[in-house]
């Protein structure tokens, strides 16, 4: 069994930033890609960004020049630094970790609101 957390959620005025993270725990082995997504009431779920183990990133369009994604392997740890933020980026943020057989495991997610 894998549990996922993500954690670091919360309001923040536009401009401001947050530092959204996700520990994986259980028989996770081998971590490959972690991603974070993004999901509007109503609206389909949304790819933000992905990391390779090895450190390699891919950054949605929408958010590229203000979101960062990092990675912990020894604690199993993703993290999402989100600046300059704007409203169109409140959602709730989905963390995803894919491990070995092709499984991949989401969190249960952490809302994000942007808002003066």
């Amino acid at each position: 069994q894998v549990h996922v957390v993500e954690s670091g959620g919360g309001l923040v005025q536009p401009g401001g930033s947050l530092r959204l993270s996700c520990v994986a725990s259980g028989s996770t082995g081998f971590i490959y890609n972690m991603a974070w997504y993004r999901q509007v009431p109503g609206k389909v779920r949304e790819w933000v960004s992905t990391i390779t183990p090895g450190g390699s990133t891919n950054t949605a369009d929408s958010v590229k020049g203000r979101f960062t994604i990092s990675r912990d392997n020894a604690k199993n740890t993703v993290f999402l630094q989100m600046d300059s933020l704007i409203p169109e980026d409140t959602a709730v943020y989905y963390c995803n970790i894919g491990v070995a057989g092709g499984e991949t495991y989401w969190g249960q997610g952490t809302q994000v609101t942007v808002s003066s």
